[in-house]
């Protein structure tokens, strides 16, 4: 078996575990005995132990997620439908283990593990928009992934909770905050439109400010 596998195998293992014992030490031990691996081959898969799992975990999801995103008609959307479908595809593929995502963002909480939160939260903001085919490179670039971080990271503390049939609900939650999203910056950019019409009917000296909003 060669690491990669063994790593998957373990963590797919100890995916049944987590709702019982939160993503410790405790879960990987009695995967481990389920496959008939050792403490040897724990720490070989996880060296890091049950937080480097939870991280696998997480990056496992957003390649998956990606996957489906190559095999759907991207062409016939929208953008706004695009990143619909590739929260929706995320958040339908964790489904079989959200109790393991409700204690993931419980481990995640965590003063200690803040730097992994930050990572995984932009890793899945990024596949998102990879996935989608998103080519921006300038300040686009950052503000798509910090608008949808919000979003994504308030749709799954809703889709935790719902128990509707499909997590329909949730479809309309995600809708709902990425239609407001969509609203902010296009409100911001009107705003410094006309805050900049306004400043050029001034006299001078108040060009100057006309100038520094077209940068």
């Amino acid at each position: 078996m060669d690491w990669e596998t063994k790593r998957e195998r373990l963590l797919e293992a100890t995916l049944g575990h987590v709702p019982f014992d939160g993503w410790t030490e405790a879960s990987l031990r009695r995967a481990a005995a389920d496959l008939g691996l050792t403490h040897a081959d724990v720490l070989d898969a996880f060296p890091g132990g049950a937080i480097e799992a939870l991280d696998l975990f997480m990056a496992l999801a957003d390649r998956r997620m990606v996957e489906d995103l190559e095999a759907s008609d991207l062409a016939s959307m929208k953008v706004r439908e695009r990143v619909l479908l590739a929260v929706r595809r995320r958040l339908e593929r964790a489904l079989p283990h959200r109790e393991a995502v409700r204690r993931g963002l419980a481990a995640l909480a965590l003063p200690q593990n803040a730097p992994l939160a930050i990572k995984s939260l932009y890793r899945t903001v990024d596949a998102v928009w990879f996935g989608i085919g998103d080519t921006s490179t300038d300040w686009n670039f950052y503000s798509k992934r910090a608008i949808l971080a919000g979003v994504y990271g308030a749709t799954v503390l809703y889709w935790l909770d719902d128990r509707s049939e499909d997590q329909a609900r949730s479809w309309d939650f995600l809708t709902r905050r990425l239609d407001d999203a969509i609203k902010v910056p296009r409100a911001l950019g009107q705003g410094v439109e006309r805050v900049r019409k306004l400043v050029a009917d001034f006299p001078s000296p108040f060009r100057r400010f006309d100038r520094a909003f077209r940068g």
